[in-house]
């Protein structure tokens, strides 16, 4: 079930964030505050939950269209769960005030072969390593 993430998710979309098999966060920790903000105040938010568990979530920035991120726990992935909370995302962001959205993502990983089967435009590599995606809305 995908439902729209509401404040009590946040330590559950920490606990996914930190156990990422990619695109792990080395330099720095996200705090409750910045995805609360992300979620509530310049996006939104939406979890997956099976069998009562929170195990993925998505969030999207509605006043940039930037992805600001989508993860699946490890055991629940290859189940369809990344796939219904992009579609999910996308949908809702598509009916917004955007031209394109975009995102950035490390190179080589299976999330950018998810985006690139999902039709994004793989663009520049960034200053960082990461490669950037977009999709004209």
């Amino acid at each position: 079930m995908i439902r729209k993430a509401i404040k009590s998710d946040v330590p559950a979309i920490q606990h996914i964030r930190s156990i990422v098999l990619e695109n792990k966060l080395i330099s720095r920790t996200i705090s409750a505050a910045d995805i609360l903000n992300a979620m509530l105040v310049t996006g939104r938010g939406w979890v997956a939950v099976k069998d009562e568990k929170v195990v993925g979530f998505a969030i999207g920035n509605t006043q940039t269209g930037n992805i600001w991120a989508l993860f699946v726990e490890p055991s629940y992935e290859q189940q369809g769960i990344g796939k219904a909370l992009f579609k999910t995302m996308v949908r809702w962001l598509s009916k917004q005030d955007l031209d394109k959205l975009y995102l950035s993502t490390e190179p080589n990983t299976r999330a950018e072969n998810f985006y690139t089967a999902a039709g994004w435009t793989k663009g520049k590599k960034l200053s960082n390593g990461e490669v950037r995606f977009e999709l004209n809305l």
